[in-house]
Formats: C-alpha cells, structure tokens, sequence
C-alpha cells in the first residue's frame, strides 16, 4: 500500500453548514490537485476539523496508523487555534503547514464579503502558525497555491524526509563486532541515538554470521553466481572456468548468508569491521555493495551511525532512479584545473551510483589478513548531489551536510581497483574542506543523488536535530560563527 499523508482541513461552527460544505467541496479541491501533482505518497483527505475534540481525536489516529507518514494541515477559514492546542501537542508524525488558498487569483470585479469570510486562509493560518510558535511544534511551512509546481516540490521533498523519519523510527541495526580500534568519530551513545531517532543498535559475533554462510546450499550458490553473470561483466578469472571462480563463490554464500541474518532477524541496516572477521575468508565486499543496492544501511569499521543514516536517505531517496551510497572522502586533486575529491572506499560502493554497467573484479586486500576480496568496480554517474554525515558531540547529535557536483575523472583510474566518486563541493575544495573540519564531520558519509539539501533540513528538524550545511553560499567565518551560535543555542534549550 502507497503511503499516505493526511490532509487536514480546520474551520469552525460560527460560519454555518452552508459556509461548512463550500470549505469541504474546496478543500477537496486542493487534495485533488495535490494528488495530481505527482506526490511520492497519497494525499487522504480527513473531514473538516471544527472542535478541539477531532482534532485531538485524528491526531490519535494519524499515530497508530502504521500507513500514514505525516500530516498536512491547511486553515481555509478562521480556526480558532485554541482548539488545536491538544491535538497538536499530541501529534507524534511530522507536521506540514500548507499555508494555500482555494481561489489562484482575486475575483476583482465581484468580490464580496461572502467570498471575504469564505477565503480567508491569510487570516486563519496566521492564527495557526502562532498556536505552532507557541507550542514549539516542528513543522514545515509551504506558502503558494497548491496548483504551483514549486508548491508541490516542497512538498515533496517533506514527504521524504517523512519517510526516512518513519523507516528510522523502526529501524534494528546489527553490528558484526564493535567498531575500529583507536578511532573517535564512529564511537556514539547507542541509548540516546535510539532515544533521539528509534533507531535499534546491537552487536552480534561475527561466528553467527559464519554459521549461516557456510551452511550456505551449492544451489543457492549458483543461482547468485548466475545472476552476477548477468548484472555484471565478470573478470575472466572469476568465470566458472576461471583460475579464481571459487572465490566468486565463495563471495555468493556471503551475500545469501547475510541476507538470511538480515531478514530472519528485521534488520536493515548493518556494519562490518575488517579488524573482526572472525572465520570469514573475505571480507565482505560484493555482498555489502548488493544488500546496499536493495536499501540496506551500512556502515564500514563498524560505523553504525552511518549505516543508520544510510538506511534512511536510502528510504526517502526510494523511485527517484537516483543513487545513494555509502562513501569516504579519500583524496584530493587540488590541481591542475578546477580541484576535486576523490571519494572510495576497501570495498563498500553502492552501485545504484555506478555510471555504467559495473565490473565485478578480485584484487589483494593489504589489510584484514583473509583471502583477496571480490567487489564490484565502476564510475560514479555525474550530476548533483548532497554528501551528509552524523557526528555524536557527546551533549547532542550533528549532521553535517555539503552539496557537490560528481562529475568524471579527469583521466581514467586504472590501477584503482574500487568503485569510487569524483565531485567538486561547494563552494570550493577550500571552503568545503575547512568548514567541514570545523564543524566535527566525520570521514564516513553518505553520497545521494536521490535526495537534496531541502529534504535533508526537513529531515533534521523532524528530529530535532542540528544540521550544518555546507553550500555555494558558505564562506568559512561566518560558516564557524553560525557553529558558535549554534553551540549556544542548543545549550540553553537544553530541558532542565
């Protein structure tokens, strides 16, 4: 079943049932061409709310209704605000104030008071948006007619960050050992991330894994060996009659195992570490790239924040055709020409990125002490795109975003046996760079060409959290003093 977003329409009693039916005929109006717009969810029009006793009650409903990602609120008439005071305070999905009308333009020659007290949503959504600034809602307001394509795109990328807020909220999240020795930055409190997002974080011996990998049929071994033959252009080595077959195969029996783990125990979403590989003879590489490819968080060295964070822009970034990935920001090119990061990692590149039809190779691991790992090796496609990452400050939770522009690598990469991404970040190698050190950024992120910089703010005040975002408009001081306003206000908004 498509998700849904309910459409709610508020009024009151003081204007009759005759006023009362015009704003329900109209206000289905607006839902139709919402729905026509192209919306990622359907728009289900609720009846008209006139007491405080509906709204409290449809609030109730829209949170035990697993189908319903969040709520639309639009004031066609005066409703008065004190009756939306308990429902409101008992909303638990996101907010959307649509602050619309249902006439595009102003009957000039016959406009009367009729249509004056009819039409009045410049009135009645003033009073909302107090009740809201009041009760210190999280919300997203649009402003424009609902028959406006730019109306529509806002709307839009609020839905999907709905719906990475909504896959977040359930999310179980499984950590093959703990994370890499000695570094800070993928350390985290497990308690207040599942507090602050839902998310599930907990450890699993990698021994568990193993036992479902070996146990792994021959059959089911060929059936993913045959389908990489199809997806995929083999290395000669890795074909059936190839000196490195059994390695190919050995590389399906992970993925199948994995899946089995990940589907018997409702995860979605999963680190590895290369310092804890217990009896596997790879590390996995093709498997993470596959399960990644099917929405699957990951995060590498046991990185669980971004394998959760994964998860989610995958979830709001779902049908758009575009690629999200796991990713690194590895190396620069600083010239000549314009200069560019080099992003990669050991393995682990989602190709719902790749440009062309991926090439899956093996080639020698230098760290890890297993066999030489299979992976799948290609380009990432050019075109816009957003790179976010999620830093624990110890007193609060920080996402770190900054847009960019993959483009091609400026000669091919031969002997770099990864997937990998070049992209230029705005608003220059320099800025980027400085401003992401100073804000605390961490060298894990995720790479979306699905999802943009808007619904990733919307995303980030739906869970009340900071995000710092990096654009073509960030110059490094005042990037640093927004860091330092921003240290403050979250200390003094701090519950007692």
């Amino acid at each position: 079943m498509k998700p849904q977003i309910w459409f709610l329409t508020g009024s009151q009693h003081l204007y009759g049932p005759e006023t009362l039916d015009q704003v329900a005929a109209q206000s289905a109006e607006i839902q139709q061409l919402l729905t026509a717009s192209g919306l990622s969810a359907e728009i289900v029009s609720r009846p008209v709310l006139t007491d405080s006793g509906a709204i409290r009650q449809t609030m109730l409903e829209a949170n035990a209704d697993p189908n319903v990602l969040g709520i639309i609120a639009w004031m066609h008439t005066f409703s008065p605000a004190k009756m939306w005071i308990s429902g409101l305070d008992t909303l638990r999905k996101p907010l959307l104030h649509l602050h619309t009308q249902h006439n595009q333009s102003l009957p000039w020659a016959t406009i009367d008071m009729d249509f004056m007290n009819l039409n009045q949503a410049a009135h009645g959504d003033r009073e909302f948006g107090f009740i809201q600034a009041r009760l210190g809602v999280p919300r997203k307001t649009v402003a424009g007619h609902a028959a406006d394509p730019n109306v529509a795109r806002r709307i839009d990328a609020w839905i999907r960050a709905a719906k990475g807020f909504t896959h977040l909220r359930s999310l179980r999240l499984a950590r093959f050992g703990d994370n890499m020795r000695d570094v800070a930055v993928t350390e985290g409190d497990k308690v207040e991330a599942e507090l602050r997002f839902g998310v599930s974080v907990n450890t699993y011996g990698v021994n568990d894994l193993v036992a479902l990998v070996d146990a792994v049929s021959p059959a089911d071994v060929d059936a993913l060996v045959a389908e990489y033959s199809d997806v995929y252009d083999l290395a000669p080595t890795l074909r059936k009659d190839g000196d490195q077959h059994e390695s190919l195969r050995y590389a399906a029996q992970i993925e199948a195992g994995l899946r089995q783990f990940l589907t018997e125990g409702g995860f979605g979403a999963f680190t590895t570490n290369f310092e804890d590989l217990g009896g596997l003879r790879q590390l996995p590489g093709l498997a993470v790239q596959r399960l990644m490819a099917d929405g699957y968080g990951f995060g590498g060295e046991g990185d669980w924040k971004t394998s959760a964070l994964l998860a989610t822009v995958k979830a709001m970034g779902a049908g758009t055709g575009k690629g999200t990935s796991f990713m690194e920001d590895y190396t620069y090119h600083f010239g000549p020409g314009e200069p560019k990061i080099l992003g990669a990692h050991m393995l682990e590149v989602c190709p719902t990125i790749a440009s062309d039809r991926p090439r899956c190779e093996i080639h020698p691991l230098g760290i890890g002490g297993r066999e030489d790992p299979v992976r799948l090796v290609f380009d990432a496609a050019p075109g816009p795109g957003v790179v976010i990452g999620l830093a624990d400050l110890g007193d609060r939770f920080r996402f770190v975003a900054n847009t960019i522009e993959v483009v091609p690598p400026d000669e091919p990469l031969p002997s770099l046996p990864v997937a990998r991404a070049v992209w230029k970040p705005a608003p220059s190698l320099s800025t980027s760079a400085e401003s992401w050190l100073t804000a605390g950024g961490p060298h894990h992120t995720v790479m979306t060409q699905a999802v943009g910089a808007e619904t990733l703010r919307d995303f980030a005040d739906m869970v009340r959290t900071e995000l710092l975002l990096i654009d073509e408009r960030t110059t490094p001081y005042e990037f640093a003093d927004r860091i330092r306003w921003n240290s403050a206000y979250y200390r003094l908004s701090r519950p007692m």
